[in-house]
């Protein structure tokens, strides 16, 4: 039986070359990064080294990186620290963010009594503008803007320069989580005025388990984190140099690569879709994941033609042929609950019809998309 991932908007496999300096880093850079003799100098050394490159890549600071477990923790950060030290009393955000935006806003609208304010969305999943303009303008009250670049089940790209704008011009604070799209996109955060977003590591061929803030200076935050002076006092806790290293050369390898990543993971998509019309009349793709332009190329949610009543048995079925692909986001793969993506922009029928998430990487070919189709089609007739 042929094993074939198409799950890389969850995780991805790492890369080979991540592999040897983490290795190379847990043998012979052991030293805690804190301590002051040869050991943690040079552990100390290879993760200012790391921030620097992060930064360059981003066209950043490097006093404006600040390495964390992951995404969820740097969404939580940000938001949490947002509110707290700089007087934000309204989030401003969408219905089909990540949960660790969602979920976070939604506790602080508890905890700090927050106004929390849902912008508008089309049919197609995208934030309605002028309807986030209003909200920006309808007071005076402080506020912060969150919306993903890039939403990790659906692969629509908002437009970040121009609201990066709308927010400037109003003095709303902007954050973004952009883990779907460091990594697989060009940034110039010169350029474009966003104040704070996050990444993960392995998203983009490096380890699980590490991250980045990006915060830009100045910002007023304060640690979330109390403890050591570790990452300039901003968050407290040993760095694990195997893992900044990792990622660090994940980022280096993704950039250094990216033309030809790109044109190769695009082909896929593309071909992916063309099969996919060709050989099931009726299918269709939720959001603008098939549209090549407004959507990122890395991933495409295929609602398929069959009978609801076997859609429970879909992805199961795939398993059982070796094929790992998604419903939705694999944070919540332990919930019955169906996406709350899908259910915020499908119908109740719609949502009746099994919707999957195929996600390509640089080592998905089309002879496995082949097979996919294959298996597909075999599930249909039955």
């Amino acid at each position: 039986m042929q094993k074939i991932y198409l799950d890389n908007a969850a995780t991805t496999r790492v890369r080979d070359s991540v592999i040897e300096k983490m290795q190379d880093a847990l043998q012979s850079f052991y030293g805690n990064p804190s301590s002051t003799h040869s050991f943690g100098r040079s552990a100390k050394s290879g993760v200012e080294k790391a921030r620097k490159t992060i930064a360059k890549s981003l066209n950043a600071h490097p006093s404006e990186i600040i390495f964390t477990s992951g995404g969820t923790e740097a969404d939580n950060m940000i938001l949490r620290c947002a509110v707290r030290d700089l007087g934000v009393k309204v989030i401003i955000t969408s219905k089909i963010e990540h949960h660790a935006v969602l979920h976070t806003a939604e506790e602080l609208q508890k905890e700090y009594g927050v106004s929390l304010r849902f912008v508008d969305l089309d049919v197609d999943g995208n934030p309605n503008l002028k309807h986030l303009e209003a909200l920006l303008q309808a007071d005076a009250t402080k506020k912060l803007v969150s919306l993903m670049h890039i939403n990790n089940e659906i692969g629509n790209c908002i437009p970040m320069d121009t609201v990066a704008t709308l927010c400037k011009a109003s003095g709303a604070l902007f954050h973004s989580d952009t883990v779907q799209s460091i990594g697989h996109f060009v940034w110039d955060l010169e350029h474009t005025p966003i104040d704070f977003l996050t990444a993960a590591a392995h998203k983009f061929h490096g380890p699980k388990g590490v991250g980045f803030a990006y915060i830009r200076k100045n910002s007023g935050l304060k640690p979330m984190l109390f403890g050591g002076s570790q990452e300039r006092g901003f968050r407290a806790g040993t760095e694990p140099f195997h893992n900044i290293v990792g990622l660090e050369e994940a980022l280096i390898a993704a950039y250094e690569n990216l033309d030809a990543e790109v044109e190769y993971i695009k082909g896929l998509k593309s071909y992916f879709i063309q099969r996919l019309t060709e050989e099931f009349p009726g299918v269709l793709f939720n959001g603008l994941s098939a549209d090549m332009e407004k959507s990122t190329y890395t991933l495409v949610n295929v609602r398929l033609p069959f009978d609801p009543k076997k859609s429970m048995m879909l992805l199961f079925h795939l398993d059982l042929k070796g094929i790992a692909c998604s419903a939705g986001s694999a944070c919540q793969s332990g919930s019955s609950a169906k996406s709350h993506v899908l259910t915020e922009i499908l119908s109740k029928e719609q949502l009746e019809q099994p919707s999957l998430r195929f996600s390509f990487s640089k080592d998905n070919t089309k002879e496995e998309l082949d097979y996919v189709i294959q298996v597909l089609k075999g599930f249909g007739a039955n």
